[in-house]
């Protein structure tokens, strides 16, 4: 599937809560339609402690928005 974007290019977003935000695309899934865009959407997850992480806690990641909700900037 092709899409109109790609990583590292400067988008932003023309739909849905985060209306007006733009940033870089860290990552495509073309499978599910989803873009990651760096600073958009940040999402909070549980981590549980591992070696690399020794306290775990609660991470803040950015979330995928749907690749029709974004344009280049």
């Amino acid at each position: 599937m092709k899409t109109h974007v790609k990583k590292g290019d400067e988008v932003t977003v023309i739909a849905g809560n985060h209306k007006g935000k733009s940033g870089k695309v860290l990552s495509v899934n073309e499978a599910k339609s989803q873009v990651i865009v760096e600073g958009v959407r940040k999402i909070k997850k549980a981590v549980k402690p591992t070696q690399e992480n020794q306290e775990g806690g609660i991470q803040e990641l950015d979330g995928p928005i749907h690749i029709s909700n974004v344009k280049k900037a």
